[in-house]
């Protein structure tokens, strides 16, 4: 027969359980993301797309530090 004197589970199982279980959502998540970050690039040509959704390698040329445009200091 069944035990009448029924065990609770504490609280810091309970806490340990819910914790593993965010963990293993977390690592599906991160799974998710690197099997469709693959897709994505097998999509564009094998290029990676960085965080702005452009082409990376396509984003806009940004001006070298220094002088700007058109300052000739050899005059």
């Amino acid at each position: 027969m069944a035990s009448s004197n029924k065990r609770k589970t504490t609280m810091a199982k309970l806490n340990r359980e819910r914790k593993l279980l965010e963990r293993r959502a977390e690592k599906q998540a991160r799974k998710v993301a690197r099997k469709q970050a693959a897709a994505d690039a097998r999509a564009n040509g094998g290029r990676p797309l960085d965080s702005g959704s452009q082409l990376a390698g396509q984003a806009e040329p940004v001006e070298e530090l220094g002088h700007p445009k058109g300052d000739d200091l050899g005059d």
